[in-house]
């Protein structure tokens, strides 16, 4: 029996809250969550018109301004 192609990933809210929720975390790249969510990251950036505003109001790493 011959497997179809997988089609689309349907974007759901909950993946969307889950992604938002992740997106200003700086332990996290944007292609890492979209891994985590069986998407791609384009497809995140086409359903998440403020991901780079997401991205930009991360908090500062622990790290910052030592050393």
């Amino acid at each position: 029996m011959h497997q179809a192609a997988a089609g689309p990933t349907v974007v759901t809210p909950e993946l969307l809250r889950a992604a938002r929720d992740l997106l200003p975390n700086p332990e996290h790249s944007i292609t890492s969550i979209a891994r985590l969510l069986g998407v791609s990251p384009g497809t995140l950036s086409n359903h998440i018109p403020d991901l780079r505003e997401l991205r930009a109001s991360r908090p500062q790493t622990k790290y910052a301004g030592k050393g």
